[in-house]
C-alpha cells in the first residue's frame, strides 16, 4: 500500500496534534509514503506558524524542522503536474495546493499499476474530491 499524505497529514508526523496517532499508524503500515513537492515548504510554514502562535518553542521548532529535513529523502516526492492540478481545482472546487496534492496522488496511482494508493487528508473538501477520484481515503 502507498500512503499519500497531504501537508496536514505530514505535519502530524512531526507535531503532536489530534489524529497524529492515526497518521503514524498509517505511516507504519505503508510500504511507501508519498507526498507532493509543495508539502515541504507548506510543512515548514505550518511549523513556523505554530511557533508564532506559541505552540512550539524555539528549540522544538528547530527539532521538527531538522527532523523533516533529515527524513525528506525517505518520502516518495511527487513533482507538480500543474495542468492536472488546475483541472482538479475546477472540477472539485479545490484550493490551489489541495488540487496539487490530489494531482500528485493521481500521478502516483497512474504511474504505479496494481498498488493500492490511500489518500490521507484532514480537509473535508479535499477528502471528498479524493473519494470522487476513486481513492480510498483515511483521516
Amino acid at each position: 500500500m502507498i500512503l499519500y499524505l497531504d501537508t496536514s497529514s505530514l505535519v502530524k508526523l512531526y507535531i503532536e496534534e489530534d489524529q497524529s496517532t492515526e497518521v503514524r499508524r498509517a505511516d507504519k503500515a505503508a510500504e511507501i509514503v508519498a507526498t507532493s513537492k509543495v508539502a515541504y515548504p507548506e510543512a515548514f510554514s505550518a511549523f513556523a506558524r505554530k511557533h508564532r502562535d506559541g505552540e512550539l518553542n524555539q528549540t522544538d521548532l528547530g527539532k521538527v524542522c531538522d527532523a523533516l529535513r533529515d527524513e525528506w529523502a525517505m518520502f516518495a516526492v511527487i513533482d507538480i503536474d500543474e495542468k492536472r492540478a488546475g483541472d482538479l481545482a475546477v472540477k472539485h472546487k479545490l484550493r490551489g495546493f489541495d488540487a496539487v496534492h490530489l494531482a500528485a496522488a493521481v500521478t502516483v496511482r497512474t504511474e504505479i499499476a496494481d498498488v493500492d494508493v490511500v489518500f490521507m487528508s484532514f480537509d473535508g473538501r479535499q477528502t471528498a474530491a479524493a473519494l470522487a477520484e476513486g481513492f480510498r481515503v483515511t483521516a
